[in-house]
């Protein structure tokens, strides 16, 4: 699925470009949607570059087709500081592999939150609607944590877990959200040092889930011990909800590490632009 395209034949689309023939036309658009990427740069360097005739039928295939470039799409949506977390995460999932079926993921969160809705009988408390999210998430569909390979990259991107049913904290407690949105049951990301778990803050105490652990639930007291386990020197603040941009974020310095990790030094870069553009964009709009 996520193989890259086959190689771009620039010299016998050149011959074809200018023929008027509607069939040739149609065949056309069908090879230059096929290709994606490679076609939409091919496009453009003839638009800018290939003399007055070519230049003009290239714009014309290019305004036709709508290409848009994912990693400007993404860019676009930081600035705009009109943050939804499932835009976000698809938009970011794109900027790696821009021919990903959007729909597709939408459709298997849609999927998940019919199964959930099935089981549940009002009135029941959202401790209760969680543990049949867990039961459908974790139980029915077998979503994981992949500790065995936890610096994939692959862990991070919402579609390809959505496909292979395994993740990192964050990227499941994603899920976890998206599911629980449609099911309008209101939780909240929550970004721990060195962990991501989702909270609940409608009862008395807040309510933690992992969705990494299978949705384990946990108080207060166990996140702080669990906190201290790994090192860390909690504090009540630790415990507040995280915002999506810092959500989204996070998800770009993870995979800024994991990268890293895997030798990918292009892809580490093109991250660690996106959180400094995260962060520039919100210091602007943070000045008084």
């Amino acid at each position: 699925m996520h193989n890259a395209p086959a190689p771009f034949s620039h010299e016998a689309v050149l011959a074809l470009l200018d023929d008027p023939s509607p069939a040739v036309r149609k065949a056309l658009l069908a090879h230059f949607t096929a290709q994606g990427e490679p076609a939409r740069l091919f496009l453009e360097n003839l638009a800018a570059n290939g003399g007055r005739l070519l230049s003009t039928h290239a714009r014309g295939y290019l305004e036709e087709l709508k290409f848009t470039d994912p990693v400007s799409e993404f860019r676009d949506f930081i600035r705009s500081l009109n943050y939804e977390l499932e835009t976000g995460a698809l938009l970011l999932a794109r900027t790696v592999f821009p021919d990903l079926d959007v729909g597709l993921s939408c459709q298997r969160l849609d999927d998940l939150a019919a199964r959930c809705r099935e089981l549940i009988a009002e009135p029941l408390s959202v401790r209760e609607k969680c543990r049949i999210m867990n039961r459908v998430l974790f139980h029915e569909n077998g979503f994981r944590g992949n500790a065995e390979h936890y610096t994939d990259p692959l862990n991070s991107f919402l579609p390809i877990v959505l496909e292979r049913r395994k993740g990192i904290p964050l990227s499941l407690s994603i899920v976890y959200l998206l599911v629980a949105q449609r099911l309008g049951i209101d939780l909240e990301p929550v970004g721990l040092p060195g962990h991501f778990m989702v909270g609940c803050y409608l009862e008395d105490a807040p309510l933690f889930i992992d969705p990494f652990e299978q949705g384990a639930f946990r108080s207060p007291e166990e996140v702080f011990a669990f906190l201290k386990a790994g090192d860390h020197h909690p504090k009540v603040s630790d415990l507040a909800p995280t915002t999506v941009r810092e959500v989204l974020c996070r998800s770009c310095r993870n995979l800024v590490n994991h990268y890293t990790a895997a030798g990918d030094a292009v892809r580490a870069r093109l991250f660690t632009s996106f959180v400094e553009e995260f962060e520039s964009t919100y210091e602007r709009h943070a000045q008084p």
